[in-house]
């Protein structure tokens, strides 16, 4: 009770401190209707163990696919064990977003090999630790290239729909023009471009590969869009970069992709992790925390947050973004994960995607009913044209424990295969297909 009755007293004083008498005074301009009347509706209390029998029950709930062949921007890969581990020290896990970030060395250290290995495998000068997710990467990247002179965003309609709406999100709160560059057989018509491309242009974003699966020709998108002083931004699938030119090496200015499928699990949606990278001219323009690497006054190596004079916790009425919690322990799981893998591990990795995707691509289409809707070189997805309903492939597929290809319309499919699917399993994808075909 004295403890209780301390409490009013400290509430009484604060409330007396900013001109108010009661704790409802702090409402005042709540509507009245929008108040709760009454307490909360809650259920009683439950033990622990009561707790965790009505989770698993939920969680039973939930269907878990041994196969998938689903991927559009979500793709499971073969984790090796090392990376959980890893990942799961405690010491990463508490200071994986430190405020007094220069005590968390050993986190600083890890988000400095990220924004190395991200630099790296994009070919370009810089990256930044990480933002919330790819589609949110993209959007960062699009209000990079924004000003007062150039409002108008040029993006491929090839790209992932989800990633556009988020695009559409952003554009709206910063008064951007958001225009959609047609396809041509299933890629980005690059002489639509040139005509689209006008004074108010700020940039251009199109996907490597794009959401059907087939590569683009970033060089000349890159190409058409700089004679005209046209930024060019490049979503990245970062396992495709293996085999293929990185956008620093097609000229893009800015890199950008999510990074789930470098060492994190499907994990029912999430959480996934932005990754963006940048030449130097764009550099001061970057959002979020850049990691830097200096010397402390005993000229011991150690890592502290620089460039902050863009942040929005320095320069609040200046900054262009509020990257308050970044996906950091995402993003050092992406690190250890490409460290596990190394140079070799991961372009062989790479490799038996494609080789897998363009073992099914043959089989699937040596089936009556089944052909390719595109004509162009894929990495590791591809869509299939059918005469039969793809719901009623799926629903089929699902009865046999699979997860099928997602239905694009009544009859496209866009297939995916990685190194976690295995021969025997796309032989016993076609199998279904020739049955419920026949």
């Amino acid at each position: 009770m004295d403890y209780i009755a301390h409490t009013k007293e400290e509430q009484q004083k604060m409330l007396s401190a900013i001109g108010l008498d009661q704790l409802d005074d702090l409402y005042a301009d709540v509507p009245e209707g929008a108040r709760l009347s009454g307490s909360l509706r809650l259920p009683e209390g439950v033990s622990e163990f009561e707790a965790l029998e009505k989770i698993q029950e939920l969680a039973d709930q939930n269907k878990v696919y041994k196969t998938i062949f689903r991927g559009a921007g979500a793709y499971r890969h073969l984790i090796p064990s090392a990376v959980r581990n890893i990942a799961s020290i405690s010491g990463f896990v508490t200071a994986y977003t430190p405020y007094q970030a220069e005590l968390s060395q050993g986190i600083l250290m890890g988000m400095f090999e990220y924004q190395s290995m991200i630099a790296e495998l994009t070919g370009m000068h810089t990256a930044n630790a990480s933002v919330y997710d790819g589609a949110e990467a993209a959007a960062e990247a699009m209000i990079m290239c924004l000003d007062a002179m150039h409002h108008k965003v040029l993006v491929s309609a090839g790209i992932n729909p989800e990633v556009r709406m988020v695009l559409d999100t952003y554009a709206h709160s910063q008064n951007a023009e958001i225009i959609e560059i047609p396809l041509n057989d299933g890629r980005t018509d690059i002489e639509a471009l040139k005509n689209m491309i006008d004074a108010n242009t700020a940039c251009v974003y199109t996907e490597q590969p794009n959401f059907r699966g087939l590569y683009e020709d970033v060089s000349a998108i890159a190409e058409t869009a700089h004679a005209s002083r046209v930024k060019v931004i490049t979503g990245v699938n970062p396992t495709a970069l293996a085999l293929w030119k990185t956008p620093g090496e097609c000229g893009s200015d800015i890199a950008v992709g999510e990074g789930q499928s470098l060492g994190l699990d499907l994990g029912c949606g999430g959480p996934y992790c932005g990754f963006m990278a940048c030449t130097k001219e764009l550099m001061r323009k970057l959002p979020g925390r850049i990691v830097g690497q200096t010397q402390d006054r005993h000229g011991n190596r150690c890592y502290v947050l620089t460039l902050q004079a863009r942040e929005q916790h320095i320069r609040r009425e200046k900054a262009s973004s509020s990257i308050c919690s970044n996906q950091a322990l995402c993003a050092f799981r992406n690190t250890v994960y490409m460290a596990a893998l190394g140079k070799e591990g991961f372009k062989e990795m790479a490799e038996n995607c494609a080789t897998l995707a363009h073992y099914a691509e043959k089989e699937i289409t040596s089936v009556p009913g089944f052909t390719r809707a595109d004509s162009g070189e894929f990495f590791m997805e591809f869509v299939i044209r059918t005469s039969v309903p793809v719901e009623k492939i799926n629903k089929a597929l699902d009865a046999e424990g699979i997860l099928g290809p997602l239905e694009l319309s009544e009859h496209e499919m866009l297939v995916c295969a990685t190194e976690a699917n295995s021969i025997q399993e796309i032989d016993h994808l076609v199998k279904v297909l020739k049955e419920v075909g026949a």
